[in-house]
């Protein structure tokens, strides 16, 4: 096995280019939706062909392509020009979505003339940053045109909504751990009803988005609420990147980035799969059969697919929990990861995380090659354990896999907090992944 790795590509500059367009994606991707179309287009201007998966697919060596469902999960590939029966298919996984409140379908509240929304809680998260935060709406949105059924992305952008809190006057104690209950206290108050003022939300939506089609009927919508906020370097020396939906926008950015370097040579692949948060169970989710469908279709023969399968790796990306300086005893006392320290192989004995010796030390090696710098994470043993799409995909294709992340504050908080250093290192990482030239299975004896 050879090293292709270009230490050009870990300066400075190339950093701060990388964490620049990083903030951009993130702030221009509220929703799955949103992310999606963005890792598109890029996709797009560096030449990928877009496959529908309604047609027959002709697959040529030295081309790159790509595919969606649902809009909100996809796959990119490279097919290299090196037999797949030596090199795989060197995969990076990651996952579009983000816990985070999603409109109802009937969600209007009205109360003592305020007007807000039903939500739900969409994955695991924290809600207490919730309040108080300058709110909009993004999504997509499922109309009628006169007999044409149509959908289209949508964000409001501007702040429409808020979550105020109780005065600590009429809590005293809300220092003391209150509980928040998900139905009662966080929907969101978009204005007070008044006359002209529309008080179903289909009508608001159709005002606001399908003005000038008089004809247009809005039939359904997967709407979600986020942080206008915008994403930035923060700290005194600026050490840090804060913004929603780190988890795991951070990772499909650095996954885009690194097959989009790839040369060719090597067959690569990117899947960004959504419903993570909530499973992965779904059409487009990894549990479900998207990548063994595009497997499928790019080695059509059986055992032949078995065969490169097993000479395969995924590494899954996912953002990893950085210790914490103010609750240190949360984490184990020789994992703790800390941020700008490099990239965290996560281990787990339940198999909540699916790295092996063998698929760590294959990691480490790369890493090495590229002299950058590696981190361990176990959680405390009487503690459960979080898990990513790297389990599922191993468990449905078979492929060897293991999970790293970005050390991460405030995980599935509407605010995450990283480092500006550990993901442009993961992104050096998995780009002399996909061009690192030979075998990736490691010899006995």
């Amino acid at each position: 096995m050879t090293s292709q790795a270009d230490p050009a590509t870990r300066t400075d500059a190339g950093r701060a280019d990388f964490n620049r367009r990083l903030l951009a994606f993130l702030a221009a991707s509220p929703t799955p939706f949103h992310a999606v179309a963005n890792l598109a287009a890029a996709l797009d201007a560096a030449g990928f062909i877009r496959l529908d998966e309604l047609a027959p697919w002709a697959l040529a060596p030295g081309e790159r392509y790509y595919c969606t469902r649902n809009g909100s999960s996809i796959i990119a590939f490279v097919v290299g020009s090196a037999p797949l029966d030596v090199g795989g298919i060197r995969l990076v996984g990651a996952h579009t979505d983000s816990p985070c409140l999603m409109v109802k379908p009937q969600p209007e509240i009205t109360t003592r003339g305020y007007f807000k929304l039903g939500v739900e809680v969409y994955g695991g998260a924290l809600l207490a940053p919730w309040f108080d935060r300058d709110l909009s709406l993004a999504g997509r949105v499922v109309y009628r045109d006169g007999a044409q059924l149509r959908q289209m992305l949508v964000d409001f952008g501007d702040p429409v909504a808020v979550i105020p809190s109780l005065a600590i006057h009429l809590d005293r104690g809300a220092n003391d751990g209150r509980a928040i209950n998900a139905q009662t206290d966080i929907p969101p108050v978009l204005f007070q009803v008044g006359e002209g003022r529309a008080s179903d939300f289909r009508q608001l939506l159709a005002e606001r988005f399908l003005a000038g089609k008089s004809d247009a009927r809005v039939l359904d919508y997967e709407l979600y609420f986020y942080d206008t906020q915008k994403p930035a370097l923060v700290g005194l020396y600026g050490d840090f990147i804060a913004s929603a939906r780190l988890d795991n926008l951070l990772s499909c950015f650095v996954g885009l980035d690194s097959i989009l370097a790839a040369t060719g040579d090597e067959t690569a692949m990117l899947v960004c799969a959504d419903h993570e948060e909530v499973g992965s169970v779904s059409a487009c989710g990894a549990q479900g059969p998207m990548l063994a469908s595009v497997l499928e279709r790019l080695v059509p023969d059986d055992e032949t697919r078995t065969r490169v399968i097993a000479r395969s790796l995924m590494i899954s990306a996912d953002n990893a929990h950085g210790v914490h300086p103010n609750f240190v005893a949360k984490h184990d006392e020789n994992h703790g990861p800390l941020l700008n320290q490099g990239p965290v192989i996560k281990v787990n004995a339940r198999q909540r995380y699916a790295t092996s010796s063998l698929t760590a030390a294959l990691f480490r090696q790369l890493a090495h090659e590229v002299d950058a710098p590696l981190q361990s994470f176990v959680t405390r043993t009487d503690m459960g354990c979080g898990s990513t799409i790297g389990p599922v995909t191993a468990a449905e294709v078979g492929v060897p896999t293991l999970d790293v992340g970005v050390p991460t504050f405030a995980m599935h908080s509407i605010r995450e907090l990283a480092g500006t250093a550990d993901a442009w290192m993961l992104r050096c990482i998995l780009a002399h992944f996909h061009n690192r030239a030979g075998s990736l299975v490691i010899a006995e004896g």
